[in-house]
């Protein structure tokens, strides 16, 4: 005996369809739109306290602050972390990305150092990109630094192979290491990794 299903009751369960439908995708395009979760914090074992500590070398500033604290990242704290990691020539802010700070608190804990970061370079304004590219090699068209999403590092008392092996095992964006300038290159991009001079090729990365 074949089961009656009126007209009513089957457009019902077409619309509950496609509702479903709709709210999974969603979903789905929401997770894609969310932060990367730091290694670190993958097994559930956020600290309650993130701090940094920098060093620009050519401002002579320094900072050591807590950024991030009971959940959410501390306001203050990141407008000060802009200010000293800002294009210095042209005293230029920008939000320096979440994810970078989140990467840099990552390498300090696994290379387990008191020592502050030795800013290089932070921020870079287009007009300082340029300038640079005329004036000196390596500096990509269109790099992070721009966006805020890329610095330039070393620290007091640790080899510049060591810094780029740690970042580079962190798998969480690029990483270039510098050996003539003294300075490792971490990103939230892509994950890749260069030298510069390289051996083989031109590299125009940072």
């Amino acid at each position: 005996m074949k089961k009656f299903v009126s007209r009513n009751h089957a457009q019902k369960q077409r619309a509950i369809s496609r509702r479903d439908f709709a709210r999974l995708a969603s979903i789905a395009g929401a997770a894609l739109t969310m932060p990367r979760i730091p290694s670190a914090w993958a097994s559930g074992t956020q600290p309650r306290e993130k701090g940094l500590a920098f060093y620009n070398l050519h401002t002579g500033e320094s900072l050591k602050t807590v950024y991030w604290a009971d959940g959410r990242y501390v306001p203050e704290a990141l407008k000060q972390i802009n200010w000293i990691l800002r294009d210095y020539r042209r005293n230029a802010v920008k939000p320096i990305d979440l994810e970078l700070l989140d990467l840099l608190y990552e390498l300090d804990q696994r290379l387990e150092t008191r020592q502050p970061f030795h800013i290089i370079c932070g921020y870079r304004t287009p007009a300082t990109n340029e300038y640079l590219r005329e004036h000196s090699s390596g500096v990509a068209k269109h790099s992070m630094h721009m966006q805020a999403k890329a610095v330039d590092i070393r620290i007091p008392g640790c080899r510049l192979s060591a810094l780029q092996r740690a970042a580079l095992a962190l798998h969480e964006g690029g990483v270039g290491i510098y050996p003539v300038s003294d300075f490792v290159h971490v990103d939230v991009g892509r994950v890749r990794q260069w030298s510069f001079p390289a051996y083989t090729r031109r590299a125009q990365r940072s």
